[in-house]
């Protein structure tokens, strides 16, 4: 092979040492109960080699597992970047989880030291003792340590071992990009979780993509707000992105309601945030009750389940501009995003915008059908997407799953259609269609309509056993404050929207959506409390 090229390893230790460097007056504001607490990058920086230190100390001196229990701030961006450059591989566990999927996680991942916030003390303690492999537990900020006192592991101040340890680190030159850099598991709705690996190279690729244009076009003029956690899905890809851009964090900790969110964002101007619809939704109703100014915020990237059109044109009248993004644990996540192309405008441009937009460069995407036939990608052929790609996984840690992956590509669970310029439309996940009297229904379109209605606050769409079609959707229906809208009124006002045999029969009106532990709607949650009989079913005339 000729080339003169010089082979040198796209790590996080290279990501780390560029951004904790050359942009070393770059912030990390963290909110706290006080105001808000402020790092340079040259501090984290050198607070990374201390930790580093650290961990070197309790015997971290090769490809162990570090878990994370802890909220987005600037601790846990320290060992964001700690864990992976030093050689080991950073473990973010999901503070939402039941205590048995916890418990098995940690287990199955073989973790060996636990950092933890202070105020999770509380949740850690119920599980701790059962995690076997874990030796250590660093606890990081103000807390009551007593719960933890009889877990058998051996204790540690987060602030005393860093300030026992030097600040610089002898950073391994030798990391393969393609060894193990962090893992987090798939939330699990069916079965046991699965554990995703990421390796070096696959988290530096992703994190250029974010930086592009055609991604967030995040650079050192950005302020970033991981609202989704960093404990799900690398919270995006954002914090590692921000780092490589130059661009500043702020951390919102524990405070993700809306109103500590909306004066965050007021008082330090960020620019660009991510979150669940769920998250937004919330923060726009509260920002139109008290005429509060988001303008700072150049970009919205949402995902996670499909964002409605009217939460994106909510935010239109606020003056800020929600992205639709897709992608899921396996793949980083960020997979694609819904810029529309230069010609679109008016309703072809909301048409791209209401699509999960264009895949990414060094990405490839299909769409499969019956029988693992592939399907041409002309926007109409309807079947499950696959996907593959620099930062897509191949395969579970430890677990044989043959049916996600397919010839080299992973089965993705979503339906949809992928158009000639690379824009997919996901119609559903694969487990969420209605199949009625041999034909598909989507849950998402019909809770897109419905929460288009004023009086409509959150909607999910569920099929039910019907004896004449086999399923039927059922509409669960949250309603606004004080508004009195029916379902006979609801099933009219989708009348005009979708066809007439995919229109629900049955409606429940019920005060929350059941949420998974990263805010999306648990529609097996509501399919339990249907079998349960737990809603109230109504059948409008």
């Amino acid at each position: 092979m000729f080339s003169t090229m010089q082979d040198f390893p796209l790590t996080i230790t290279s990501i780390m040492r560029y951004g904790t460097t050359v942009y070393d007056s770059c912030e990390v504001a963290t909110v706290t109960d006080d105001g808000v607490r402020r790092r340079s990058y040259g501090e984290v920086g050198r607070r990374v080699g201390r930790l580093a230190n650290a961990l070197r100390r309790l015997g971290v001196d090769g490809d162990q597992r570090v878990a994370t229990f802890m909220w987005n701030n600037a601790e846990h961006l320290e060992a964001y970047l700690a864990v992976p450059a030093m050689g080991a591989v950073l473990h973010t566990l999901n503070i939402r989880l039941f205590p048995d999927q916890l418990i098995y996680i940690a287990n199955h991942a073989e973790d060996e030291i636990v950092v933890v916030d202070g105020s999770l003390i509380p949740l850690l303690a119920r599980v701790l003792r059962e995690m076997k492999t874990v030796r250590h537990v660093i606890v990081s900020g103000p807390g009551d340590r007593a719960p933890l006192a009889d877990s058998g592991k051996e204790l540690h101040s987060y602030e005393d071992l860093l300030a026992a340890a030097p600040e610089t680190f002898d950073w391994p030159e030798e990391i393969d990009e393609r060894q193990a850099a962090a893992m987090c598991y798939t939330s699990g709705t069916t079965g046991n979780p699965k554990g995703v690996v990421y390796s070096h190279r696959s988290m530096f690729l992703h994190s250029m993509s974010v930086c592009t244009g055609n991604a967030m076009g995040m650079n050192q003029t950005d302020k970033v707000l991981p609202v989704v956690p960093m404990f799900h899905a690398n919270a995006w890809g954002l914090p590692y992105a921000a780092v490589m851009a130059g661009a500043a964090l702020l951390m919102p900790d524990r405070f993700l309601q809306a109103e500590p969110l909306v004066k965050a964002i007021e008082s330090e101007r960020p620019t660009i945030s991510g979150a669940v619809p769920t998250i937004w939704n919330d923060v726009l109703r509260y920002a139109r009750e008290h005429g509060s100014d988001l303008t700072s915020l150049r970009l919205v990237p949402c995902g996670g389940s499909a964002v409605p059109e009217s939460l994106m044109r909510g935010f239109d009248e606020l003056g800020v501009r929600i992205l639709h993004a897709w992608g899921m644990t396996e793949t980083s996540p960020l997979a694609s995003a819904a810029h529309p192309p230069i010609h679109a405008s008016g309703d072809e441009a909301w048409r791209y915008r209401m699509s999960q937009g264009r895949y990414m460069c060094g990405l490839e995407v299909r769409v499969v059908g019956d029988g693992d036939v592939v399907l041409p990608s002309d926007g109409q052929s309807v079947g499950e997407i696959e996907i593959r790609g620099a930062w897509i996984t191949g395969a579970y840690h430890k677990d044989e799953d043959p049916g996600r992956f397919h010839d080299g590509w992973l089965r993705t669970g979503d339906v949809g259609t992928v158009s000639p310029d690379g824009f997919l439309v996901l119609t559903d996940r694969a487990k969420d269609v209605i199949k009625s009297g041999g034909e598909w229904i989507s849950s998402v379109e019909l809770e897109n309509h419905l929460m288009s209605h004023p009086d409509v606050l959150e909607a999910a769409v569920i099929g039910i056993p019907d004896e004449k079609w086999a399923e039927r959707p059922l509409a669960t229906v949250v309603l606004r404050a004080d508004a009195t809208a029916t379902a006979a009124e609801l099933r009219e006002f989708l009348a005009g929207r979708v066809a007439k045999w995919q229109l629900p029969e049955r409606w429940a009106f019920i005060s929350e959506v059941p949420k998974t532990s990263v805010g999306k709607f648990s529609k097996r949650t509501l399919r339990d409390m249907y079998a349960a009989g737990d809603l109230e079913v109504q059948q409008p005339s």
